[in-house]
């Protein structure tokens, strides 16, 4: 078997196996035949493979994904016809696909960059599938903020990818293989452009700088950013500064979400990134930063040491950059391509400054005014803010400070310092400081109230003022020192009952609500506060107690605020529905202010506008989702939200996935979805209906739903009996708005849809359509015959329900009988049961011939020929039919009782007592039209049985003048034929005799040599029938030699020459009063 055959065999075994697992092994197969040993073939079947991006398995498709990637690796020409299929699979419903998308476009956009490049010039393709991955870009980037953590972790991953492709690299660093930068992209390309892709990159940058130092992303998300942003540094070090300036700004931000293992995690991760950035050589200006930062962390000296890079890489890092400063200053040489193009205007640097030259002004500024007196302040000043306990995020961050009071450890809390302010947008050029205002801030003793305020209140920084720009800075004597001689401690107050009465004004009753509004969003709009605060469960049990207990101003406030983003708040909705029905169920009291309240009516004006707001809202992006957890996690469904369920279902293919899970999941009212999801498999939409007929069929295979089932289909099926459609297959939940008054297809179908699906998995349903049948109209019947095809091909043809089907058929039903009998046997020989019964059936009720046609195979031979002059009568169609079953054009296997020769044969010697000439004659016609069966050896068969019969069959002489036309080859075996025919005295029978003459006239010259062997009267004969033989052949005898001319009998001679020899007259023709007088044997009649 060639390679094309074997993966053509391979790829239809994955198209129909039922499991993944097989699908998986047959499509590996086929990959690693297409990849490693023919890659000659990836064109032939890139669409094949492609086409299972479609499949219903998650595998599959992750697979069509990892294919994508090998083969844009294998060849880059692929990427412009595979970006679509890419751009699609990116949309997939699942995540596991979405996350292997991203993750093989890394790859993708590497080669396609590097097609691109090595391109060499512009055209409108290239242009195309920059613009795909464009959009490829837009869409993965924008995955940073998914709700999914993997997703996301995947998506930094992809930033890093193209941060890298679109930067120059390190110029000392040796170029790795398959390495691609800016610098492989030519200057003369115009589709894209070096600066624009590196002022991309740059945002990109930016972008993952944000992510990383976000305060709600989770630790996975941050340990595989870190690791991102040193992959950075050290592969592109004009991002050095920036990297160490996140990093330092991580390590005094850490997340408030991470747990304390998390913190410990990050911590020891990020420990791991700096001892990393420590060896690279481009580091060596940022080495007291990060040893800084390192001994915070808990690495000790000797680990430090170990990870500094040598010095033969530092003299020779060093002597690089003397050397580009010799050159910059003096103006020799030209600068390298990178730099040129990384520098900035001096304008731009001013209007932007950067993270690490903000973070080092600000230090610069701090370090220059941190006096032991303005720290001592500092302390006391927090010491009022201190928690009563040790939070678990500082115990778990807090290292022992190793070097107090030393210069570098001065440095260090100047740096953390500035990262504080900085983060909190108070960095140099953005706040005035004010000489007077910082000297009264640190000279002014804390006023006794701020000690008074909350013990939970963070510790804030004291430099809250305006600063003056970092290039004219204001000194700032050192305050004279505060003598602290004794510990700071709070006054006492002398307490003072107060009575409410005497000090207030009762409000009115509009403002008591106004007030109790703004109360209630502003809880509402804390979320953010709530969650760093730990208290976002105490915050949703409030949230939830003020909706369902307070008045219906309060509600809508809730319920407002729930519905402006669903997506992320349907948790609280949830609560909320809860909550309201403990109050149904008496589980819990129900207030005082709710009495006399229908608590019921609350809870359903609740979940009904919850659903109609996922259903009309359409900028939610998971409302599939929603609906589902909405729908399967309400504790209780109401009739309203079940119309609205079904109304969405009858639109949507995800409102009849959540009928069926409430099928299964909620067996109270299991009947009750059950019949609206079987309704629903009548609906007009197609998506719709075939989506629930396969929701049905899931269902069906529960034993305990099994009989509902069937007995709804059923009682559909029996609509059909009626005189005219019932009322209750229209409507518009149907999508038929208008009924009618009479059946029409399309009305019929509709009672056929779910029964015939089910009749495949039931086959003993099939007796309850017979009875239909019998009962229903002509045009419906026309209707179930259509439709009756797909699921009998499904039965078996030895099923007892079928055997028995036919063996009691109803009467009135024989049409269908038959029909049912003929899509079995349409590709398969039909069984010995059924053709018994078929037998049976025809012998003794059913007189019409063509119930024997689906079994003609399983006949015997006589009974065929007995029934042909029967079957030949039908129409032509019909006919044709007949002879294609017999002559095994229906199925490969099919053993036909007569062969071909024996059909023809048969059909010569029909009495015409019991068919006429002319049927015959149609029939043979049809016959002999197949001339891939009817070949000269079968024909040549055919005419030399016909030949041996006496007597000779009356369509003798037609078989064998038509058998010539279509193989003049036979000439010689028909010249056979006129011989031998001239000794059984061919003469004696009229038809044949006439077909002979014809036969001779048109077989010309050959034919001469068998007229000069008929004896002279019968010659005459032909003379006289033919008169245009006599000259052409005395022609033929003037060529003779005398010896030849010799053995011609004189009488012969005579008649040729035209003497009036007396003949007595031939009268002993053998009579034919069965044929007809008109009959002809011309072949163009």
């Amino acid at each position: 078997m060639s390679t094309y055959s074997t993966i053509v065999e391979w790829l239809n075994e994955a198209t129909t196996a039922s499991s993944e697992y097989d699908k998986v092994e047959q499509l590996t197969k086929v990959r690693d035949l297409i990849l490693r040993a023919e890659a000659n073939q990836l064109d032939n079947f890139l669409d094949e493979m492609l086409a299972f991006q479609t499949d219903r398995s998650i595998e599959v498709r992750k697979f069509v994904v990892a294919f994508i990637e090998e083969a844009c690796k294998k060849d880059k020409d692929i990427i412009p016809k595979i970006m679509i299929n890419v751009l699609t699979l990116i949309h997939d419903p699942s995540v596991h696909v979405q996350k292997r998308v991203i993750q093989a476009s890394s790859t993708i956009y590497r080669c396609a960059l590097a097609l691109i490049a090595e391109s060499g010039q512009s055209n409108n393709d290239l242009q195309s599938l920059w613009n795909k991955l464009t959009n490829l870009k837009a869409l993965i980037i924008d995955l940073v903020d998914s709700d999914n953590d993997g997703i996301r972790t995947h998506t930094v991953k992809f930033l890093e990818t193209i941060i890298l492709l679109q930067s120059y690299p390190d110029a000392d660093a040796p170029k790795k293989p398959n390495d691609f930068s800016l610098e492989d992209i030519p200057l003369t390309l115009k589709v894209i452009r070096r600066r624009k892709l590196e002022e991309e990159a740059n945002v990109v940058f930016d972008l993952l700088v944000k992510f990383h130092g976000s305060s709600h992303i989770s630790s996975n998300n941050l340990m595989t950013c870190m690791g991102s942003l040193t992959n950075i540094a050290k592969s592109r070090p004009q991002y050095m500064g920036k990297v160490v300036a996140a990093l330092e700004t991580l390590h005094t931000n850490l997340p408030p979400t991470l747990f304390k293992t998390q913190v410990s995690s990050v911590r020891k991760h990020l420990k791991i990134q700096l001892l990393s950035l420590l060896k690279h050589p481009a580091s060596v200006d940022f080495h007291g930063n990060i040893t800084t930062l390192l001994t915070d962390l808990g690495a000790t000296c000797n680990e430090v040491m170990k990870a500094y890079p040598s010095p033969e890489d530092l003299r020779k890092r060093m002597s690089m950059k003397r050397t580009q400063e010799i050159i910059s200053n003096n103006g020799t040489g030209a600068p390298p391509k990178k730099m040129k193009i990384e520098t900035t205007p001096v304008q731009e640097e001013n209007s932007q400054p950067s993270t690490e030259s903000t973070l080092d002004s600000m230090e610069a500024w701090i370090l220059s005014r941190l006096t032991p007196q303005i720290a001592a302040e500092l302390v006391a000043v927090s010491l009022t803010k201190l928690p009563e306990v040790m939070p678990p995020l500082f115990s778990a961050t807090y290292t022992p400070i190793a070097a107090a009071g030393t210069p570098q450890q001065i440095k260090h809390v100047a740096r953390l310092l500035a990262t504080q302010i900085s983060t909190a947008g108070l960095g140099t050029g953005q706040i005035e400081l004010n000489k007077k205002q910082i000297q009264k801030i640190i000279s002014e003793k804390p006023d006794e109230d701020e000690y008074e305020e909350g013990e939970e209140r963070k510790i804030k920084t004291v430099i809250t003022a305006k600063e003056e720009p970092a290039s004219i800075p204001v000194p700032v004597p050192a305050p004279p020192p505060i003598k602290i001689t004794k510990p700071l401690t709070h006054k006492p107050h002398r307490i003072m009952s107060l009575k409410l009465t005497e000090v207030v004004k009762p409000l009115s009753s509009y403002a008591q609500k106004d007030q109790m509004v703004k109360a209630v969003v502003r809880i509402l709009e804390s979320e953010k506060v709530a969650r760093l605060g730990g208290v976002n469960k105490q915050r949703l049990k409030l949230i939830t107690t003020l909706a369902s207990t307070f008045n219906d101003t309060v509600k809508e406030a809730v319920l407002e605020y729930l519905l402006a983003d669903l997506r992320s708040r349907i948790d609280i909705a949830l609560s909320w529905l809860y909550t309201e029905y403990s109050f149904i169920q008496g589980f819990a009291k129900i207030p005082v202010v709710m009495e006399g309240r229908n608590v019921e009516q609350g809870y359903n004006h609740l979940i009904c506008s919850l659903a109609n707001s996922i259903i009309r809202n359409t900028d939610i992006k998971d409302k599939d989702s929603l609906m589902s957890k909405l729908y399967l996690e309400a504790p209780h469904l109401t009739e309203d939200a079940i119309d609205i369920l079904k109304d969405f279902a009858s639109r949507e293919i995800s409102g009849l996935n959540i009928l069926q899970t409430l099928v299964l999941k909620r067996p109270p009212r299991q009947l009750l979805y059950l019949n609206t999801l079987l309704m629903i498999t009548g609906h007009e939409v197609v998506e719709i209906r075939d989506k629930a007929i396969s929701l049905i069929l899931e269902l069906f295979h529960k034993s305990d739903l099994r009989n509902i089932i069937e007995e709804y289909a059923v009682f559909y099926l029996g609509f059909l009996k009626l005189p005219q459609p019932p009322d209750v297959i229209f409507g518009a939940d149907k999508g038929r708005p208008l009924s009618t008054e009479t059946w029409t297809e399309e009305a019929a179908k509709v009672c056929l849809y779910l029964y015939l699906a089910l009749v495949a998995l039931n086959e003993e349903l099939i007796h309850e359509l017979a009875i239909v049948y019998v009962q229903t109209t002509a045009d419906v019947k026309r209707v179930i015959l259509r439709l009756l095809e797909t699921p009998v091909k499904e039965m078996e043809m030895n099923s007892p329900s079928i055997l028995k089907l036919v063996e009691e058929c109803p009467k009135g039903a024989e049409t269908l009988v038959t029909r049912v009998i003929h899509i079995l046997t349409e590709k398969r020989p039909p069984s010995a049961e059924l053709v018994e019964r078929v037998r049976t059936l025809y012998n003794t009720r059913v007189s019409d011939i063509r119930f024997l046609i689906p079994v003609l195979n399983g006949l015997t031979k006589k009974e065929v020929i007995a029934a042909l002059p029967k079957l030949i009568k039908l129409n032509p169609n019909v006919v044709k039919e007949v002879f294609n079953r017999l002559l095994g054009y229906n199925s490969d296997n099919s053993s036909s009782p007569l062969t071909p020769a024996e059909l023809l044969i048969a059909l010569h010697n029909i009495d015409s007592t019991k068919c006429e000439l002319k049927v015959v004659i149609k029939a043979t016609s049809l016959c002999m039209a197949e001339r891939a069966v009817y070949t000269q050896e079968v024909l040549a068969i055919v005419m030399q049985n016909l030949m041996e019969m006496t007597p000779l069959p009356t369509l003798l002489m037609r078989t064998v003048i038509q058998s010539l036309s279509l193989y003049p080859k036979l000439i010689g075996f028909v010249m056979n034929v006129l011989q031998r025919l001239i000794l059984k005295q061919v003469w004696r029978q009229k038809k044949v005799w006439e077909g002979f003459i014809k036969c001779c006239q048109r077989t010309k010259p050959q034919s001469f040599q068998v007229l000069l062997q008929l004896p002279a009267e019968q010659l005459a004969d032909v003379f006289d029938a033919s008169p245009d033989l006599r000259p052409a052949l005395l022609e033929h005898i003037v060529t003779f030699t005398d010896m030849q001319r010799s053995h011609i009998p004189q009488p012969v001679m005579d008649i040729l020459y035209g003497q009036n020899t007396q003949f007595t007259s031939f009268n002993a023709v053998k009579a034919e009063p069965m044929s007809p007088p008109d009959l002809t044997i011309d072949m163009e009649s």
